[in-house]
């Protein structure tokens, strides 16, 4: 049995969200030239929703977070943070799982954005995902849903 679990977001983990976001970001964006604290702040800001979020523990400890949206006929795994210290412990591939769930009872297929030079997209690739597109600063994954009838 795993130690991981998916808790609520609220209004107020707004903070201690982008921390986590950028600590796991910073170095995926500064091998592009990019990393920059106030348009992470803001693009976190645009993006934030936390009827779609859910922070991912390791027993009481929040180690990362997740957003899964409604895009459409799919869904749209907008974020998956996992703080760096934590990487590499099959906490993503728990999650992936929950997400490929969720999107098989839906019978729907997945996407996603990945920054190119990012260690996640091998990390996507080795879970299923298909490169669709590409643009200047990021590579587009789509995870298709094969429900058996």
């Amino acid at each position: 049995m795993s130690d991981y679990s998916l808790q609520p977001v609220q209004v107020e983990d707004f903070e201690a969200m982008l921390s986590l976001r950028m600590d796991a970001l910073r170095e995926s964006l500064e091998r592009l030239g990019r990393f920059d604290l106030q348009r992470g702040r803001d693009r976190f800001q645009a993006a934030f929703a936390p009827e779609f979020m859910r922070h991912i523990c390791c027993g009481a400890e929040r180690i990362g977070f997740v957003t899964l949206k409604p895009a459409g006929a799919s869904l749209h795994l907008e974020q998956l943070y996992v703080k760096p210290e934590q990487q590499g412990q099959r906490v993503g591939a728990w999650v992936i799982s929950w997400v490929k769930d969720r999107a098989r009872a839906a019978r729907q297929d997945v996407t996603l954005s990945a920054l190119k030079l990012s260690d996640a997209n091998r990390f996507y690739l080795r879970h299923g995902f298909k490169q669709v597109a590409e643009s200047e600063f990021d590579i587009d994954y789509r995870w298709t849903c094969e429900v058996a009838t």
